[in-house]
């Protein structure tokens, strides 16, 4: 799936190259038409909408238990502080963190942010590794299942797999604010970028499983006790990633809305400069409100990644490889070469991929998890 994943991104760097676009949904738009553009455009604004409600739901995860650790409750039922309740405390980060950053135009300023958050990833797969290798001792975990109940089981993992992964949505803004935008290049960073995932995601995900077996929480941190110091500091690191990647996803959102409007509206960029601040800022303040008030009521971010998580798919594979093959498709040509067929086999392969995870993942999540 990695290979498929690298090669998405690179897909998407060539075509906006080639058509001079500057985001995902344009990408679509300017090479395969009107349909899948506008398909393109409502399952960016679905996904980006639920993934900000799940960084949310995260957060609200992590500062219970970092809460739990600094404050000692009274014993008496209900007597909890007002200061510690969730609610309160994901609107307090939200509002002084999250809208703030949220705001501005551009999002090359998050660069800084996101390599500190980097950083916090790998601590936070140390964590979990180390505390596998040298567990507490009052720690027992749960039965270890060896072998899925089903194969159709295995299919279970897709969603969370594909939402782990999806970086498509932001590549395309991502890969035009470089200083030098290159393909070759955004292939080296893109391939770095998801070897250091894969490893982050694999050591996590194994280790965290064996510590706790089929008793661990959807939020493995959330498995660990409060007290623990230095799983708290990851829960720290946690929150950083987050409150830099809302409003990278928000950023993507916003732009499928602004589209729309100018569209619908019928004037360009250029005319409707003087009231995009206020409209910008109508649509961030909309958006973030309407996320934030979700958040607080659904406290299960697993149901919210069962949902999107087929949207992801459609992201990673589904729309690069329609991308693809009507580019090669436009390509004027007398005869068509071995790699002019290998390339649209690659299309075709990835849109049957993407097409098939997105509708299993999907029938499961209205069938499964949300009807349960």
């Amino acid at each position: 799936m990695l290979i498929f994943i690298i090669g998405g991104l690179v897909i998407l760097a060539y075509c906006s190259q080639a058509s001079n676009e500057r985001t995902y949904q344009e990408v679509v738009w300017a090479v395969c038409g009107k349909v899948p553009g506008v398909l393109c455009e409502v399952a960016i604004a679905v996904y980006t909408f639920g993934t900000c409600i799940a960084f949310l739901i995260i957060i609200g995860d992590q500062e219970d238990k970092i809460i739990a650790a600094l404050v000692t409750e009274p014993e008496e039922a209900g007597s909890s502080r007002w200061y510690t309740d969730r609610k309160f405390t994901i609107s307090i980060t939200a509002f002084l963190l999250i809208l703030p950053l949220s705001i501005p135009k551009e999002i090359g300023f998050q660069k800084y942010a996101s390599s500190l958050s980097v950083i916090g990833t790998w601590y936070v797969t140390a964590v979990i590794i180390i505390k596998y290798i040298w567990p507490n001792k009052e720690l027992v975990p749960a039965e270890i299942p060896t072998s899925p109940s089903t194969w159709t089981a295995v299919f279970n993992a897709m969603p969370t797999i594909c939402f782990g992964f999806q970086c498509h949505v932001s590549s395309v803004p991502v890969f035009n604010s470089m200083k030098q935008p290159e393909v070759k290049t955004w292939g080296a960073v893109v391939t770095a970028a998801m070897v250091i995932a894969l490893f982050v995601y694999t050591g996590t995900g194994v280790c965290g499983f064996l510590t706790f077996g089929a008793g661990v929480e959807q939020d493995v941190l959330m498995s660990y006790p409060s007290k623990d110091i230095p799983v708290a500091l990851a829960r720290a690191f946690i929150i950083l990633c987050v409150l830099t990647s809302y409003p990278i996803l928000h950023f993507c959102g916003r732009a499928v809305l602004e589209g729309l409007w100018l569209r619908y509206t019928g004037v360009t960029v250029e005319e409707d400069v003087v009231r995009e601040r206020r409209r910008r800022l109508l649509q961030t303040i909309s958006w973030f409100l309407l996320t934030l008030l979700l958040a607080l009521f659904i406290p299960d971010i697993g149901k919210v990644i069962s949902v999107i998580g087929g949207l992801a798919a459609c992201f990673i594979f589904v729309f690069p490889g329609l991308c693809l093959i009507q580019a090669k498709l436009s390509e004027i040509q007398e005869t068509r070469a071995i790699s002019w067929w290998a390339q649209v086999s690659y299309g075709v392969f990835m849109v049957t991929l993407g097409a098939f995870i997105f509708g299993q993942t999907t029938a499961n999540a209205i069938f499964v998890d949300l009807t349960a």
